[in-house]
Order: C-alpha cells, then sequence, then structure tokens
C-alpha cells in the first residue's frame, strides 16, 4: 500500500470557474470523473478554458467542478509543481470515446508525452466512469492512481455531488 504524503499538498488555487456546481439536468446515460492537471504555463488558465470549450460541446453537461491544488510533482520531481482539479461530466459517450476526445483537448492544448510522469500543459485522465470497470491497455478504470494520489483524492473530496 502507497502511503499518502500531505505535505505533497501545498495549496488551494483560486479561480472564477472552480469550484462550482449546477443541478443535473439527467439527460444523459453516464457520469464520467476526469481529472486535469499540469504544469507548464499558466495552468489555471488553461483549466479555465478548457472548461470553457468543453461547456460548448453538448455532448457534455458540467455538473461540478473542484477546488484547484497546487502539488509538488510525482515520480519525476525535478520539475515545477503540477496544479490538479476534477471535473464531474454528465454523457452519452461511451468511455473509450471520451478518451479519444480527452486525448484531442491535449492535442489542442499542445500536450507532449515525452517520458512518463514528464512535465505537460494539460493531462486529462478519465478517474472513473459510471462505477464501471475496464481493463485494457489504452484504459484502465478506474484510473490507476485514483484512490492513491492527493492530487487526486483532495479535488475529489472537496466535490458535492460525488
Amino acid at each position: 500500500m502507497q502511503t499518502l504524503r500531505l505535505f505533497e499538498a501545498k495549496s488551494i488555487i483560486k479561480s472564477k470557474l472552480f469550484p462550482s456546481s449546477r443541478k443535473s439536468v439527467n439527460a444523459y446515460k453516464y457520469q464520467a470523473l476526469i481529472g486535469l492537471g499540469g504544469n507548464i504555463g499558466d495552468t489555471k488558465k488553461r483549466f479555465e478554458m478548457f472548461l470553457y470549450k468543453i461547456k460548448q460541446d453538448k455532448r457534455f453537461f458540467i455538473k461540478e467542478s473542484s477546488i484547484i491544488l497546487k502539488n509538488s510533482a510525482f515520480g519525476f520531481k525535478e520539475q515545477d509543481d503540477f496544479l490538479n482539479a476534477a471535473l464531474l461530466l454528465e454523457t452519452s459517450l461511451y468511455a473509450g470515446e471520451i478518451l479519444k476526445l480527452m486525448q484531442h483537448f491535449e492535442q489542442i492544448f499542445k500536450r507532449k508525452r515525452s517520458f512518463k510522469n514528464a512535465p505537460r500543459t494539460l493531462d486529462l485522465d478519465i478517474l472513473y466512469f459510471s462505477k464501471k470497470t475496464r481493463n485494457s491497455p489504452r484504459l484502465k478504470l478506474p484510473h490507476p492512481g485514483a484512490s492513491s494520489r492527493l492530487s487526486v483524492i483532495i479535488p475529489i473530496g472537496s466535490m458535492k455531488g460525488i
């Protein structure tokens, strides 16, 4: 079992859009919890821009956004601190379709995959998907780090609708 190190969580970042919540519209089949991360450039602004873009996509309804947490990098430690947050989305898309769309958004925001745990502009992970499990080479649900990383646990814990 991995030990959680509270000192890795450094602060909460203020934003107009994080946290926020809206009443469910019950027009979609599934709920997806998406983790946001990044540590290159103005990550807070990038989170806000991503939220704005996904709000424009009729395939998604944003039910809630978490706080933004500033925390130490893990894995490769010689890099800037990360910002992390979570979004609770409602959708009728399947998890594989959401994965493709999240990877497309990462490309829009210039994500580069140079090595494991490398610095990044925007990292989007499907953390949970409507209580479903999946274990394929491309997608593991729930996300392997969802229950063991403070960068995920604290933002999710700040949400009311979870």
